[in-house]
């Protein structure tokens, strides 16, 4: 199960707290190991079509955690702060407050098994196959691959345990005798968040990072795009796939078509991901005074 896996939570000399979890997947073909080289994919939009957090939600309202109606106020608020690409310190600072108000008081393995069981049924389908598969190149070069992502770095593991891959980075939710208590430990998985979090991780794990590669769809990423060898704009937005243009990445897009303007409901701004997150908060305080 992914929550065997070991957990890791640092903080650097300026305070940044990261964390990484890993699993217990094994490469699919026995190869050398590569220990000095490794992939960072981020997960919305990139490894996913739309945001985890959302199909996390989703499963969540078929349980009847929260109603439909908080879930559609969910998506039209990702969707907003991806259209307008809000990142104004007061925004995020709201979004760092409600970030995790939605799982207060809930046990870690609570929602380990739940993430087990939405992947499987709602996450699982939106992988893209094309991502998967260049994730799985650095897998059979030996090469580790871990995801990053703004989600709480436990339902990151879970993701990366279904796919087979090495482990997450994710945001640290603060944990008391088992339980979520609704607090960061540091700030959100996202910006530069990202990037200081990966040479943390490249630190502790003897990565050399200019052998590194790095994945993502969104301009917000290009702190962690910027600090590997290789970056690769996977499904990129318009800012992101200018600045791989000018800077000579590597562009991949598995989108087509139609089908590509109806993934974008579930964005990947991590904002607005986090800030939906109030909505179903305030859905989950009103059952359980219903109860």
């Amino acid at each position: 199960m992914a929550r065997n896996g070991r957990m890791t939570v640092s903080t650097d000399r300026r305070g940044h707290t990261a964390g990484w979890a890993e699993t217990e997947a094994a490469p699919a073909t026995p190869v050398a190991p590569d220990p000095a080289a490794a992939a960072f994919f981020d997960v919305d939009n990139t490894m996913m079509q739309g945001a985890s957090i959302y199909w996390f939600a989703r499963g969540l309202a078929a349980r009847n955690y929260f109603t439909t109606g908080d879930l559609a106020r969910f998506a039209w608020q990702q969707l907003r702060f991806r259209v307008l690409a809000t990142e104004h310190a007061g925004d995020m600072s709201q979004a760092k407050e409600a970030a995790l108000a939605f799982i207060e008081g809930w046990r870690v393995d609570d929602v380990e098994r739940l993430a087990e069981e939405i992947f499987d049924e709602l996450m699982a389908p939106r992988i893209w196959a094309g991502t998967r598969r260049l994730a799985q190149r650095h897998l059979d070069a030996g090469e580790r691959v871990w995801l990053v992502s703004a989600a709480p770095v436990e339902i990151g593991r879970v993701i990366a345990s279904r796919l087979g891959l090495t482990g997450a980075i994710g945001t640290v939710a603060e944990v008391v005798d088992g339980a979520y208590t609704g607090r960061l430990v540091g700030d959100l998985m996202h910006g530069p968040a990202k990037a200081e979090a990966v040479t943390q991780l490249a630190a502790v794990e003897g990565l050399d990072l200019a052998r590194c590669s790095a994945y993502s769809d969104s301009a917000n990423d290009l702190p962690m795009l910027s600090a590997v060898g290789r970056a690769v704009a996977v499904n990129p937005d318009g800012a992101l796939l200018r600045q791989a243009r000018q800077r000579g990445w590597e562009v991949r897009d598995f989108r087509t078509g139609r089908r590509a303007v109806k993934i974008a409901v579930p964005s990947t701004a991590a904002a607005g991901l986090l800030a939906g997150a109030v909505g179903a908060g305030m859905a989950l305080q009103k059952r359980r005074r219903v109860r």
